[in-house]
């Protein structure tokens, strides 16, 4: 099951990903077939609603296969504007540094190789969507790179939570573009500025609910800048788990419906070329991790 936020005409909508490249429009189905409109207007609300929700989304799509008339509720994916999936977080994005072994190495030596889970964020306004411009920032960076990541969303509040019990409270998964300002990086020796610049964060097209996904450690992970290969990698080389950081974040910070952790970025970032390869107006980056998507977003000119 797969869930995006979307618009067409100027409306912003819940959608349901459909077969032959369609998406249901929730609200609008459910009037139609339940003269109602019970679907909350924001995916964090939805993600709060948890299995209600979901077998409610069964139903609906078990209707839209026997129907003969759709064309009020069913769209095809060319004809809506992907906004990120979680359109307004409500917390920064939670983001594991140093995640892969070799990336750990590319960016410094076997030293940088982290002992224990690396954390820092990216601002809410930052995130983007699927096929939306980034803005270059060109007044403040010359060093703009991609980072492609499996990010996990998170379905229902706990703290403190153990690491045996971590899976359930993930909701599912979506594909993260963790693009990053090095020299603003290196300048102001944090992550914060280079990590949290507008449009820095683009993520979709959709969730994949995890009931979909029955091993995230079993998922390549291909980035591609201008059809040109520059990381492929696999989630079962994380150096540290999704148990292990969900855990980790929650021993003294509530998670929450709907927060959002990015889990680290394979090998092959543009910093770690010699020279680098940084991003320039005009570049398409392609992010693809498989069972989970296809995210692609080019540099504004």
């Amino acid at each position: 099951m797969k869930l995006a936020t979307a618009q067409i005409g100027g409306r912003t909508f819940i959608g349901l990903i459909m077969e032959e490249n369609k998406i249901l429009d929730i609200q609008r189905a459910e009037k139609k077939w339940f003269d109602m409109e019970s679907a909350p207007q924001s995916m964090i609300e939805c993600i709060e609603m948890g299995e209600k929700f979901f077998n409610h989304l069964k139903q609906l799509q078990m209707y839209v296969k026997k129907a003969d008339e759709t064309e009020s509720f069913l769209y095809s994916l060319t004809d809506v504007t992907w906004l990120p999936p979680i359109a307004s977080p409500r917390k920064n994005i939670f983001c594991v540094g140093k995640n892969y072994r070799e990336h750990a190495i590319e960016l410094g030596s076997e030293a940088d190789i982290p002992e224990h889970v690396m954390l820092f964020s990216k601002a809410p306004t930052a995130v983007t969507g699927h096929g939306q411009k980034i803005d270059p920032h060109l007044h403040l960076t010359s060093e703009l790179d991609y980072e492609g990541e499996l990010a996990v969303i998170i379905g229902k509040k706990g703290k403190r939570i153990p690491e045996t019990e971590a899976m359930d409270y993930v909701y599912g998964y979506t594909v993260l573009n963790d693009i990053t300002a090095r020299d603003l990086q290196s300048r102001h020796k944090q992550f914060l500025l280079g990590k949290s610049l507008d449009t820095s964060c683009p993520m979709g097209p959709y969730i994949v609910h995890k009931s979909a996904v029955p091993d995230p450690y079993a998922l390549s992970l291909v980035t591609k800048v201008n059809g040109e290969i520059r990381q492929e990698g696999h989630t079962k080389d994380m150096i540290f788990s999704i148990e292990n950081v969900i855990s980790t974040i929650s021993q003294g910070t509530t998670l929450e419906p709907g927060d959002i952790i990015a889990t680290g970025t394979p090998a092959g970032v543009g910093k770690g070329f010699k020279p680098p390869k940084y991003l320039s107006p005009g570049d398409t980056v392609e992010i693809s991790i498989e069972g989970i998507g296809t995210l692609s977003n080019t540099i504004a000119e």
